[in-house]
Protein backbone atom coordinates (compact mmCIF):
# COMPACT_ATOMS: atom_id res chain seq x y z
CA UNK A 1 0.00 0.00 0.00
CA UNK A 2 0.89 3.38 -0.96
CA UNK A 3 2.15 5.92 1.94
CA UNK A 4 3.32 9.49 2.53
CA UNK A 5 6.24 9.88 5.12
CA UNK A 6 8.44 12.39 6.36
CA UNK A 7 12.17 11.54 6.66
CA UNK A 8 14.30 13.22 9.41
CA UNK A 9 17.75 13.79 9.47
CA UNK A 10 19.36 14.49 13.08
CA UNK A 11 23.11 15.37 13.97
CA UNK A 12 23.16 12.49 16.83
CA UNK A 13 19.91 13.53 18.45
CA UNK A 14 17.59 10.68 16.40
CA UNK A 15 16.92 8.71 19.68
CA UNK A 16 16.12 11.75 21.60
CA UNK A 17 13.64 13.23 19.11
CA UNK A 18 12.21 10.63 18.15
CA UNK A 19 11.59 9.53 21.58
CA UNK A 20 9.78 13.64 22.14
CA UNK A 21 7.56 12.89 19.49
CA UNK A 22 6.33 9.64 20.97
CA UNK A 23 6.08 11.21 24.12
CA UNK A 24 3.41 13.82 22.31
CA UNK A 25 1.72 11.00 19.86
CA UNK A 26 1.79 8.27 21.71
CA UNK A 27 2.33 4.49 20.21
CA UNK A 28 5.15 1.98 19.19
CA UNK A 29 7.85 2.73 16.86
CA UNK A 30 6.75 0.54 13.48
CA UNK A 31 9.27 -1.23 10.86
CA UNK A 32 10.99 -3.36 12.75
CA UNK A 33 11.47 -1.15 16.19
CA UNK A 34 14.70 0.21 16.29
CA UNK A 35 17.77 -0.27 14.18
CA UNK A 36 21.04 0.98 14.81
CA UNK A 37 24.00 1.60 12.82
CA UNK A 38 25.55 -1.75 14.57
CA UNK A 39 22.99 -3.86 13.88
CA UNK A 40 23.97 -3.85 9.80
CA UNK A 41 27.57 -5.03 8.55
CA UNK A 42 29.87 -2.04 6.94
CA UNK A 43 28.60 -1.58 3.41
CA UNK A 44 31.48 -1.68 0.41
CA UNK A 45 33.11 1.69 0.02
CA UNK A 46 31.94 3.31 3.05
CA UNK A 47 33.78 4.82 5.32
CA UNK A 48 34.58 2.70 8.68
CA UNK A 49 32.28 4.08 11.24
CA UNK A 50 33.74 5.07 14.19
CA UNK A 51 33.28 3.06 17.71
CA UNK A 52 31.51 6.06 19.06
CA UNK A 53 28.75 6.39 16.38
CA UNK A 54 27.58 2.56 16.64
CA UNK A 55 24.93 3.29 18.96
CA UNK A 56 23.14 5.76 16.85
CA UNK A 57 20.32 5.40 14.96
CA UNK A 58 20.34 4.09 10.95
CA UNK A 59 16.61 4.03 10.72
CA UNK A 60 13.31 4.45 12.91
CA UNK A 61 9.77 5.15 12.06
CA UNK A 62 6.43 6.13 14.34
CA UNK A 63 3.49 6.46 13.27
CA UNK A 64 1.58 10.14 14.27
CA UNK A 65 -1.76 11.12 12.86
CA UNK A 66 -3.78 9.69 9.98
CA UNK A 67 -1.31 7.32 8.84
CA UNK A 68 1.22 9.32 8.23
CA UNK A 69 4.75 8.16 9.89
CA UNK A 70 7.92 10.11 10.78
CA UNK A 71 10.83 8.20 9.52
CA UNK A 72 14.52 9.26 10.89
CA UNK A 73 18.33 8.63 11.04
CA UNK A 74 21.00 9.59 12.55
CA UNK A 75 23.78 11.35 10.03
CA UNK A 76 27.01 11.23 11.34
CA UNK A 77 29.98 12.99 10.27
CA UNK A 78 32.50 10.17 10.24
CA UNK A 79 30.54 8.91 7.38
CA UNK A 80 30.58 11.70 5.73
CA UNK A 81 27.26 13.26 6.66
CA UNK A 82 26.34 17.27 7.31
CA UNK A 83 23.17 18.29 8.73
CA UNK A 84 22.10 21.83 7.72
CA UNK A 85 18.59 22.79 9.10
CA UNK A 86 16.62 25.06 6.95
CA UNK A 87 13.38 26.19 6.17
CA UNK A 88 12.61 23.81 3.15
CA UNK A 89 10.69 21.46 5.19
CA UNK A 90 7.24 21.54 7.34
CA UNK A 91 5.35 18.45 8.77
CA UNK A 92 1.50 19.44 7.99
CA UNK A 93 -0.66 18.17 10.42
CA UNK A 94 -4.56 18.66 10.12
CA UNK A 95 -5.38 17.15 13.46
CA UNK A 96 -10.04 17.17 14.15
CA UNK A 97 -10.55 18.89 16.60
CA UNK A 98 -9.20 22.50 17.82
CA UNK A 99 -8.38 20.89 20.94
CA UNK A 100 -6.41 18.04 19.82
CA UNK A 101 -4.56 20.65 17.73
CA UNK A 102 -3.82 22.99 20.53
CA UNK A 103 -2.47 19.96 22.71
CA UNK A 104 -0.12 19.00 20.00
CA UNK A 105 1.14 22.65 18.82
CA UNK A 106 1.93 23.36 22.27
CA UNK A 107 3.87 20.02 22.77
CA UNK A 108 5.67 20.59 19.78
CA UNK A 109 6.80 23.95 20.49
CA UNK A 110 7.78 23.62 24.22
CA UNK A 111 11.13 24.39 23.82
CA UNK A 112 11.10 25.67 20.26
CA UNK A 113 9.49 28.54 18.46
CA UNK A 114 6.14 29.82 17.83
CA UNK A 115 6.34 30.94 14.51
CA UNK A 116 2.65 31.55 13.65
CA UNK A 117 0.41 31.83 16.85
CA UNK A 118 -2.71 29.30 16.30
CA UNK A 119 -5.39 31.12 14.94
CA UNK A 120 -8.54 30.91 12.92
CA UNK A 121 -7.54 32.45 9.80
CA UNK A 122 -9.51 33.90 6.90
CA UNK A 123 -10.04 30.50 5.01
CA UNK A 124 -11.38 29.60 8.10
CA UNK A 125 -9.04 27.15 9.71
CA UNK A 126 -7.35 26.96 13.51
CA UNK A 127 -4.19 27.57 11.65
CA UNK A 128 -0.11 27.81 13.26
CA UNK A 129 3.19 26.91 12.99
CA UNK A 130 6.26 26.49 15.14
CA UNK A 131 9.81 25.23 15.00
CA UNK A 132 10.45 22.61 17.56
CA UNK A 133 13.68 22.00 19.99
CA UNK A 134 15.53 20.03 17.35
CA UNK A 135 14.90 22.46 14.39
CA UNK A 136 12.01 20.79 12.55
CA UNK A 137 9.14 23.16 11.69
CA UNK A 138 5.53 22.02 12.33
CA UNK A 139 2.11 23.60 10.51
CA UNK A 140 -1.21 22.75 11.66
CA UNK A 141 -4.28 23.35 9.71
CA UNK A 142 -8.01 22.57 11.75
CA UNK A 143 -11.34 22.42 9.82
CA UNK A 144 -13.30 21.85 13.12
CA UNK A 145 -16.20 24.70 12.96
Amino acid sequence: MARVCTYLNFPRKTEEAFNFYKSIFGGEFSGGGVARFSDFPPAEGMPKLAESDKSLIIHIELPILGGHVLMGTDAPESMGFKVNFGNNIYISLEPDTKVETKRLFDALSSGGLVTAELQVMFWGAYYGTCTDKFGVQWMFNCNEK
